[in-house]
């Protein structure tokens, strides 16, 4: 399970989910573990923390602007009892969104000054597959066809000074009709393109780690239309400006999906 902590991707895994340990930078184990004691730089590894210190890890995350932190991966023994714990720390919402396609081209929408994908919470009553169709025809005046669920993502944010968790379901989609697009400006979008590959890779640039991850794991998933050439060796070939850090902003992390 991967959630995205303040833009950090936080990974919850089982012991056996760990094959290799030399791709951490930062490998820490043991109960008695501080917070303090954890050097939150590359690729971090903990084995075993306790849950206080998994508090505190939580709570730095989301206050602290970890600009050379990568990745930081925990381990418990039973996985389901830790995302269990980790999930008890936020209230919980749904969303439903659609990777939508036209041909080999995806459908985005430009909100907030970041370019992101359809997506929006369930009203009362609604399945995942509702909500996301509903969603993406109210925020980009199109009629779509919803095919299989591509992935969940979690990624986190305070609202009234309140810890969110939103749990988001995703949808392969076909445009039947795009005949009337325009965006949806009370919802604050401001403009909806359609994107190649090409033109899709250069937009989240400018986008979020979670549409980013998303984005790479639907063409590794190879469900869509989407030209599957630029995908090798289990990462996305992304063109990056010269010199830019792979902790930056602009880093496209691993397309590797942490087990469940």
């Amino acid at each position: 399970m991967r959630i995205f902590v303040n833009d950090k991707p936080l990974d919850l895994l089982a012991v056996r989910d760990v094959e290799q340990r030399e791709r951490f930078d930062h490998v820490y184990e043991g109960e008695n573990l501080t917070v303090d004691q954890v050097k939150l730089e590359d690729d971090v590894l903990i084995l075993h923390p306790s849950q206080t210190c998994i508090i505190s890890l939580l709570q730095r995350l989301r206050t602290r602007r970890l600009n050379k932190l990568d990745t930081l991966t925990l381990v418990w023994t039973d996985k389901d009892a830790l995302k269990k714990f980790v999930k008890s720390r936020f209230l919980t919402i749904e969303a439903a969104g659609g990777l939508v396609r036209k041909g080999e081209q995806l459908l985005f929408i430009h909100r907030l000054g970041k370019w992101d994908l359809p997506k929006g919470k369930f009203e009362k009553g609604e399945r995942p597959v509702q909500c996301a169709v509903r969603e993406v025809e109210e925020e980009c005046a199109v009629r779509v066809k919803a095919g299989p669920l591509v992935l969940k993502t979690w990624h986190t944010y305070t609202q009234n000074r309140k810890n969110i968790l939103k749990k988001t379901y995703w949808f392969e989609m076909e445009c039947i009709d795009d005949r009337e697009m325009a965006p949806q400006k009370e919802e604050g979008i401001h403009d909806i393109a359609w994107k190649n590959h090409e033109e899709a890779k250069l937009a989240l640039i400018n986008s979020y780690p979670s549409m980013r991850y998303l984005y790479q794991m639907y063409l590794k998933k190879g469900t869509g239309g989407c030209p599957l050439k630029n995908v090798s060796g289990g990462f996305l070939l992304f063109l990056l400006p010269t010199g830019c850090r792979a902790s930056s902003p602009l880093h496209f992390l691993h397309s590797d999906a942490p087990p469940g």
